[in-house]
């Protein structure tokens, strides 16, 4: 499971930051977070949401770069308390995350950057992310299907 908050740019008239955890198998964005506030609790609730679809075993092995979103005492300590491992690049290794650096690339060349709203924006993200690029955008790494018709393989 990979992790990444969006670098800081406007998506409507207030900057909004999202959040996202990916399954790094499948490409499948496991949780996400969208806020006007980039700190602890925007990573916390996206992490949460990919907790609850996944239900994880302990052991996960849980990567993201070295944010202060993700070292800080409430983000460590919920990985801890449900068995997670944290993993972290290195200082200034700005390779080790690149498929979460891929997929907001992605998220920014096909969805808008500026919305009207930040409710439209937050719609927008949802059927991007749930409707689009889970369920039907093809990825070359998964052999040009989506990351649902991949999971649904590999079961």
């Amino acid at each position: 499971m990979l992790s990444r908050t969006a670098s800081s740019h406007p998506l409507c008239s207030l900057k909004l930051y999202l959040a996202a955890v990916l399954d790094l198998y499948s490409r499948f964005v496991v949780g996400w977070a969208v806020s006007a506030v980039n700190d602890r609790r925007l990573t916390l609730q996206a992490l949460e949401m990919a907790v609850q679809r996944r239900r994880p075993e302990p052991g996960l092995l849980h990567h993201s770069d070295r944010g202060c979103t993700y070292t800080c005492e409430d983000y460590q300590r919920y990985l801890a308390a449900r068995g997670i491992t944290c993993s972290m690049s290195r200082r200034g290794d700005c390779y080790d995350n690149a498929v979460m650096e891929s997929f907001f690339a992605t998220v920014k060349k096909e969805e808008a950057e500026r919305f009207p709203t930040d409710r439209a924006a937050k719609n927008a993200l949802f059927d991007y992310i749930e409707v689009f690029y889970n369920q039907r955008r093809r990825h070359s790494t998964l052999g040009q299907i989506s990351p649902a018709a991949f999971e649904r393989r590999a079961a």
